[in-house]
């Protein structure tokens, strides 16, 4: 895409937008705002109805858009009774608390909604354009400025009053549409290409998770079970379990309780997170714990005496970690060789292989298929997903092989997995440039280092 500079700028007065163009000026968001308020804030457990008026609150507001996908209603009546919240077209609504940084302005489909603690500010008619003020916020600049104006540490907050202050480039309101309307066309572009690359990602993850179920139930494929010196074509045997179906008939079912020597949880350390440092020995949490191995970029450390109290829960190279509770119940990770010390916290439960080390890579290959995800699933109580306990995790159902064909499965998967998973990371990739490219965009347009005006329909 060509995009042109303006003629002539001058400086903006403010360090982060530099120079701005000639015709354009610096205000603050107040000036150009007939309201500036809050939502509704209070219990909302005796207002919420099965139907009537929307109710908007910080989850439905994502990436400068509202998306009502959980459905909230408020009476008509308490509505009514509380008009300073009721939206309008081209209002503008910012996330107060919690996932702050959010903005969208609200079209004609969300017009006469009520809300819920989120901050409204309804543009000057003929001054300021709802959609160029939520694009700004929504910009990296916009975003650093809501950052800064955010108050309170442990449970950040925006309050109307800071918000007011906020000073923004303010071309004229013919320029303020112009760059509305491009940025809505070109990001709109961007969105579904970042959606088809989200969709592949998933497939590939589903193609991930089928291959994995298919082979240890089923083991190998002909061609990587010749090269491997076993039979290509072993005869099926019913498994005598209905979901689990048909098995190799040399194969036989059993229970993961009689495979490991040691089921058993880590604990949080005294202190809690006070006592967490920067280095030391490694404590893995449920977050560090991925179907595709560790993720250690927030990992916690905990100093030699503390590891020494700890010592029961300390993990070893080719156990299988699974996380037990939370919202990552059933993912597991094996530990590899030359690991280091480390410890669990109580999130987290250590199967160690009884029979041998080997037994292990294909146990947690086992362990993240659909075959045992849907027995961890079927104990899950509710949906307070109050976790697995230790007896559960005993009496989960596997398909065993040989050992010999559980190291043929392992390499197997470890090389078909390892390709799709360079897959997704390159995907994962391009979304990262595409969403950089989209912000760039974005701030460039609204601090105006780019000219769209002869792109839109502008006079």
């Amino acid at each position: 895409m060509k995009l042109s500079a303006y003629p002539e700028y001058k400086p903006s007065g403010i360090d982060w937008a530099g120079s701005i163009p000639e015709e354009w000026d610096v205000r603050r968001i107040a000036t150009l705002a007939t309201k500036i308020t809050n939502g509704f804030v209070g219990p909302t457990r005796d207002i919420l109805v099965n139907e009537g008026v929307r109710y908007l609150q910080s989850l439905h507001i994502k990436d400068n858009k509202i998306v009502f996908h959980k459905e909230y209603f408020v009476e008509p009546e308490w509505s009514t009774a509380h008009s300073k919240s009721i939206l309008k077209e081209g209002d503008v609504v910012v996330v107060q608390t919690g996932d702050i940084g959010q903005v969208a302005c609200v079209p004609k489909e969300f017009e006469d909604c009520n809300c819920h603690a989120l901050i409204i500010v309804s543009p000057r008619e003929g001054k300021l354009c709802g959609r160029f003020l939520a694009q700004f916020l929504n910009s990296k600049v916009g975003f650093d400025e809501l950052k800064r104006i955010e108050t309170g540490a442990l449970h950040p907050h925006l309050n109307c009053g800071l918000l007011r202050d906020v000073r923004f480039p303010f071309p004229p309101i013919g320029e303020q549409v112009a760059i509305a309307d491009f940025l809505d066309s070109e990001t709109a572009k961007l969105d579904t290409l970042l959606a088809k690359k989200r969709e592949l990602i998933e497939k590939l993850k589903e193609k991930r998770s089928a291959l994995i179920s298919r082979t240890v139930t089923r083991g190998l494929p002909p061609e990587a079970a010749r090269a491997g010196g076993l039979n290509p074509n072993p005869k099926l045997k019913p498994s005598g379990i209905e979901w689990l179906g048909e098995i190799p008939e040399h194969w036989e079912v059993t229970r993961l309780g009689y495979l490991v020597s040691k089921v058993g949880s880590g604990k949080t350390p005294k202190g809690g997170a006070e006592v967490y440092q920067s280095d030391g020995v490694m404590l893995i949490r449920s977050q560090n714990i991925y179907d595709d191995g560790f993720h250690l970029e927030d990992v916690a450390f905990i100093d030699e005496s503390v590891d020494e109290e700890m010592a029961g829960t300390r993990i070893l190279a080719k156990d299988v970690l699974l996380n037990i509770t939370g919202a990552s119940l059933g993912r597991s990770a094996l530990v590899p060789e030359n690991f280091g010390r480390a410890n669990v916290n109580q999130h987290v439960c250590i199967l160690r292989p009884q029979f041998s080390k080997a037994m292990g890579s294909f146990m947690q290959r086992v362990i993240s298929s659909e075959i045992v995800q849907s027995q961890i699933s079927s104990f899950e109580n509710g949906s307070s997903r109050e976790g697995l306990n230790f007896q559960q995790v005993r009496n989960l159902v596997v398909a065993l092989p040989p050992l010999l064909e559980q190291l043929g499965i392992s390499d197997y998967l470890d090389r078909e997995t390892n390709k799709i998973d360079r897959m997704v990371a390159k995907v994962e990739e391009a979304i990262e440039r595409l969403q950089e490219y989209r912000t760039a965009l974005i701030t460039a347009a609204v601090t105006g280092k780019i000219d769209v005006r002869k792109r839109s329909s502008f006079r």
